[in-house]
């Protein structure tokens, strides 16, 4: 840290404070670097920057060393006794009786001893299809079950798309798996088994997410980098605590996203809410005029819009991108987007539409990373950041009881907070940023049913990250599909408390015995 005291207080001019923070916050990228190559050359390094003190609970400055002491000797949550064999299905009982039991011996009972296991063994099965030649010549002969495609069994096909797409495994070590099993299979037809005929998994992962969009009140957005084919691309999150669904495409552009809330569609539509957003893009009054003339019109598809914008003539890039965007937001709404609906993101742009609301967590981070240049900068780094800490806690609990006045009492705080003249003008910027965004940061003030932080995407996204490391980027259009279309599968699974096992094994074996998810997202909303 830079000794301001060996700089005469004439010369603290304030472009020698601004260059002093350039100067620190270049010093803290070299650090990062070097941590960075420390870490491929395969050398321990510290974290970047520490985790966010909002999600942790408030310390007591009063709290005596004896209490410390108690609480640390607790147990931690959730590790209280329970029974671990009350719910289990017995498969076999075996007796034991003792080495020797002397004569006269009477019986006291059992004393039962469960152990769990796994029976992993290669079953083949040969269906026998009987031929019979009927009174008129023909031949007819037995029909295979349903649940039988191919020459591989219902539980076999599940366990390699459970392997793949909930263990993480790649298709290499499953084929070593199942040829270890001594299973007769081929790396293609591994391969096979993964990504083709798959129609239904992807129909069922469109429902998904057009029953999300319709049960909720919010959802929470993000994206993370997704190569395809050897070029950068993106992977869209939409979700909440009901349903998790992800989309790669090329570009993580408004338009883009526009496009995802569809549920599906490929319409463009011109409308009034299409062209209030075109005008508030600063757009040409003439050719939003041309457009207007237009309005209630629909296209089918991309080709039929494209075409219609160059009879406009409306052809730079700019011109096009935002009329599209607002063809784009009139078939979302025309397609049954709910304007009520919130849109909870980490302030990255192309999520910026509608009602719209922004995470605390990364709010907070815009003070958490400055780099301060003198203790007295540190400190009141700390004091503000303190200060929202206690805010955000006060917002959570008005979330569970809101009332007028304590909403009145919750946005003066922010005014006061975001306000606030410190010694670092490199704080006041941020605070300055973020008092733009007093809407969009207190809307939960309005609508107590929505979360603070965006952790839902942060948490969901983080299972496509884990898949992008292990089996690296996807190649094919049919991988790059499957990829998405599991991972939404498997994570709302998890969400609705359906085992992603025995939902893989209903779906390929037909069986039908697990409702579509669909169907249990509306079920779980109206519970909820």
């Amino acid at each position: 840290m830079i000794d301001l005291g060996k700089i005469p207080e004439e010369q603290k001019t304030p472009l020698v404070m601004e260059l002093l923070h350039v100067i620190q916050q270049l010093t803290e990228q070299i650090e990062q670097l070097r941590q960075e190559v420390a870490r491929l050359k395969e050398h321990k390094g510290k974290p970047k920057i520490p985790p966010s003190k909002l999600e942790k609970a408030p310390k007591d400055e009063h709290q005596t060393d004896d209490n410390q002491e108690n609480k640390s000797k607790k147990k931690r949550p959730g590790s209280s006794k329970r029974s671990k064999t009350k719910q289990l299905t017995i498969h076999e009982t075996i007796p034991i009786p003792p080495e020797s039991i002397p004569a006269g011996s009477i019986r006291a009972g059992y004393d039962d001893w469960i152990a769990q296991g796994l029976k992993i063994e290669l079953y083949n099965v040969c269906y026998r299809l009987e031929c019979w030649i009927t009174p008129d010549g023909k031949l007819i002969k037995g029909k295979l079950p349903d649940s039988v495609d191919g020459h591989f069994d219902a539980t076999l096909r599940s366990f390699i798309l459970q392997q793949y797409n909930h263990g993480h495994v790649t298709q290499p070590l499953i084929w070593e798996e199942l040829t270890d099993f001594g299973v007769d299979i081929s790396k293609g037809q591994v391969n096979r088994i993964l990504t083709e005929q798959k129609d239904d998994f992807h129909i069922e992962k469109e429902g998904v997410l057009c029953a999300g969009l319709d049960v909720s009140s919010y959802i929470n957005v993000d994206d993370t980098g997704a190569r395809h084919a050897g070029k950068n691309g993106y992977c869209t999150h939409i979700g909440n605590k009901l349903f998790a669904w992800f989309e790669s495409a090329p570009s993580k552009s408004r338009i883009n996203f526009l496009k995802l809330l569809r549920k599906g569609n490929g319409d463009y539509v011109i409308n009034a809410d299409a062209l209030e957003y075109i005008q508030r893009q600063s757009f040409p009054k003439a050719l939003l005029t041309l457009l207007a003339n237009d309005c209630g019109k629909y296209f089918k598809n991309e080709h039929n819009w494209k075409k219609h914008l160059e009879k406009l003539g409306i052809s730079k890039k700019r011109h096009v991108r935002i009329a599209t965007e607002g063809a784009l937001l009139g078939s979302v709404l025309h397609n049954g987007f709910s304007k009520e609906l919130v849109i909870l993101s980490d302030d990255a742009g192309q999520f910026n539409i509608l009602l719209h609301a922004l995470c605390w967590i990364h709010a907070e981070r815009t003070i958490h990373k400055l780099i301060p240049c003198s203790e007295k900068e540190s400190k009141a780094i700390e004091d503000i950041r303190n200060l929202i800490w206690h805010l955000y806690r006060d917002m959570l609990a008005y979330k569970e009881a809101p009332d007028e006045q304590t909403k009145t009492e919750l946005e003066k705080r922010f005014d006061e907070i975001f306000a606030t003249q410190t010694c670092s003008e490199v704080l006041d910027a941020a605070l300055k940023r973020l008092a733009n965004n007093k809407e969009e940061l207190l809307l939960v003030l309005d609508r107590p049913d929505i979360p603070l932080h965006n952790n839902v995407s942060e948490g969901d996204i983080r299972e496509y990250v884990k898949k992008r490391k292990i089996s690296g980027s996807t190649r094919s259009d049919t991988g790059r599909r499957c990829r998405d279309t599991f991972t939404s599968l498997k994570k709302t699974c998890r969400k609705l408390g359906v085992s992603f096992w025995e939902y893989l094994y209903d779906r390929v074996s037909k069986a039908g015995k697990i409702k579509p998810l669909p169907e249990l997202i509306r079920a779980r909303a109206r519970i909820d």
